[in-house]
């Protein structure tokens, strides 16, 4: 069964603000794999593990009809509370157990949540309810990001990276899903007609006040906090006093650049 993250009201509140949608450069791979692929209209897509709904609604306007699905109950009510099209409804599930019919569905997508699930039984009801030819996009951020600001882009990161190694220790062990670039769900996919991308760059702009919030966001922080909540929330703070003082500015609304490489495996059900 898929692993329950998230759910905490006030860890609830800083996904909704501080995730961001999935970018341009890897919804560009994903949709441009898929008109390739697929002959017949968008008519159904469900995105699994949706959150609070950020990475559902960027397929809104190429489906007919938008599922997104998660286990979390408190997610789902955030997501349907939050504004969306009348094409895009919610549904609380696991993403092994999924509320479709057989060959009912054109595209499956799981962004930065697929190595939270049990993968082989999602795998499963992948090939279960995709169509034929239907589509399958899994992805994820990894852990290595560049942060970017003027001439001071290196030691910007070198601080960032510095700040992840402080709470890693607190990191699942299903994160490793992660390190090692999705290949245990890419070797259990079994179609054909498959690809794997481990190198796609967005450039997402945070505030300094925003970039704190997304770490806070992060599952191994919040662990990292319940365990030691004074050392974590001076960790943060001291942070950011390095940031502003590396980029000599005192605000912290100024934009930086967070560079994340993306992780994407892309399947094709076998006709």
């Amino acid at each position: 069964m898929a692993t329950r993250l998230f759910e905490e009201k006030d860890h609830i509140a800083l996904y909704q603000q501080f995730r961001f949608s999935p970018q341009q450069n890897l919804l560009g791979v994903i949709f441009s794999y898929l008109e390739r692929k697929k002959t017949n209209s968008f008519q159904l897509a469900v995105d699994v593990g949706c959150g609070s709904g950020q990475s559902t609604l960027v397929l809104a306007k190429r489906f007919e009809k938008v599922v997104g699905t998660d286990i979390s109950a408190a997610q789902i009510k955030e997501a349907k509370r939050a504004s969306h099209p009348p094409n895009v409804d919610y549904f609380l599930c696991p993403a092994e157990a999924l509320p479709f019919k057989d060959s009912s569905v054109d595209l499956i997508t799981a962004f930065n949540a697929a190595h939270w699930f049990d993968a082989p039984r999602f795998l499963r009801e992948v090939d279960r309810v995709l169509t034929p030819a239907g589509c399958v996009a899994v992805s994820s951020y990894n852990l290595e990001a560049e942060v970017h600001y003027k001439d001071c882009s290196e030691k910007l990161t070198e601080i960032f990276m510095e700040l992840r190694e402080q709470f890693f220790a607190y990191a699942d062990e299903k994160i490793q899903r992660v390190m090692n670039g999705y290949k245990e769900i890419f070797d259990s996919l079994l179609y054909q007609d498959k690809k794997r991308f481990i190198d796609i760059v967005d450039k997402v702009p945070f505030s300094i006040a925003g970039l704190m919030g997304y770490v806070e966001s992060l599952a191994m922080y919040q662990t990292f906090l319940k365990a030691q909540p004074e050392v974590a929330k001076a960790l943060l703070q001291n942070t950011e006093k390095r940031f502003l003082e590396a980029m000599g500015v005192s605000s912290r609304d100024t934009t930086v650049e967070l560079w994340m490489k993306h992780i994407c495996i892309l399947g094709c059900k076998n006709p």
